[in-house]
């Protein structure tokens, strides 16, 4: 099966250049390759075999959840089980509706369409979607004025598959044509090591469990930031070592890329410094935060903040966010009696 190059968002939490073509390596081409989201992939099987017998495309697909979970490795599995051609582009990539009614008559019977960042889509880009999702057909205007008259193009049937991390950004009529709403979640490190074991072979790393597992712990329940610190700690070992990642080899290696025990980077540890030191724990805004820590807001909350929340360093309220106990005590710093009530 042919596959079109794919060009993955840059986020702080992600690899550029060399690491992004191991990333293409690394991805799962099938369904048996999948490690973890077992409730999801079994669906998705279901949904998939039962399309396929049935002759026709899949029901349009959303995935949701934080970065680097897998969001585009499935759609690109999914177009693989289908045997079916990908064509991938993203939310912004649509700037004009020429740019969707390219891509849309192109597409031959059952091709996988697949739109990352689709929550960034152009509002009038997306009410072009709607009849491509539903009758699959494009209307277009020939001519100004008063000789002006719509056409309707009809397209191939065809699967979209969108990706976003942010769910509430998406309008309700786009979210209620999706056939199929899928989220991932983080992995347990149980699932993260096993991808870690997977990775190494690929990249013909020499890995013992006790490196193995190391990483899976300090990789944030994220497969992506899993292979990226596989591929930092490789390195290392064939430069300060004989070449094997061994858990103590790991420990350093990470120490060395302040990444903590507990899966904190070094901006993880400055945002909740920031709101410890800076704001007496909170409750604080997100644009303040944001702006203490040196980071924008989005990728604050979008990259960080799922993974602080999750973890329990982390919490929202009406008023802001506000440092936990368990922020302060991993940070080494004593919870003022007062900041307990404003978690309750």
């Amino acid at each position: 099966m042919r596959e079109e190059p794919l060009s993955d968002r840059t986020t702080a939490s992600a690899a550029s250049g060399d690491d992004a073509t191991f990333d293409l390596t690394l991805r799962p081409r099938d369904f048996d390759e999948v490690v973890g989201q077992r409730a999801l992939i079994d669906n998705l099987k279901v949904f998939v075999k039962a399309a396929a017998g049935r002759k026709e495309p899949l029901d349009h697909v959303l995935f949701c959840g934080p970065p680097g979970l897998g969001k585009t490795s499935l759609a690109h599995v999914i177009a693989h089980e289908l045997g079916s051609q990908i064509h991938v582009t993203s939310g912004p990539a649509l700037e004009r509706k020429g740019d969707l009614a390219g891509i849309l008559t192109n597409l031959a019977e059952n091709d996988v369409l697949f739109i990352d960042e689709i929550h960034r889509m152009n509002p009038a880009i997306e009410e072009n979607l709607y009849p491509a999702m539903e009758s699959f057909t494009f209307d277009i205007v020939i001519g100004d004025g008063a000789g002006a008259r719509a056409l309707r193009l009809p397209l191939k049937r065809f699967t979209l598959i969108g990706a976003t991390t942010r769910t509430g950004l998406l309008t309700g009529p786009l979210r209620d044509r999706f056939g199929i709403v899928s989220r991932l979640e983080y992995y347990p490190p149980e699932d993260l090591q096993e991808i870690v074991r997977r990775s190494a072979l690929k990249l013909s790393v020499r890995l013992d469990e006790g490196g193995a597992r190391e990483i899976a712990l300090r990789a944030r329940g994220t497969p992506r930031i899993a292979n990226r610190l596989l591929r930092r700690v490789r390195d290392f070992a064939e430069v300060e070592g004989d070449g094997r990642v061994t858990r103590n080899v790991a420990d350093r290696a990470l120490q060395r890329l302040e990444v903590d025990a507990a899966g904190l980077d070094a901006m993880d540890r400055k945002i909740l410094v920031s709101l410890i030191d800076k704001f007496g724990g909170g409750p604080v805004g997100l644009e303040t935060l944001a702006m203490a820590a040196g980071e924008r807001a989005d990728t604050l909350e979008d990259v960080y903040e799922p993974y602080l929340l999750m973890e329990g360093y982390l919490a929202r309220t009406p008023r802001g966010r506000v440092a936990t106990q368990r922020a302060f005590e991993h940070l080494g710093r004593k919870m003022p009696a007062g900041l307990q009530g404003s978690l309750l």
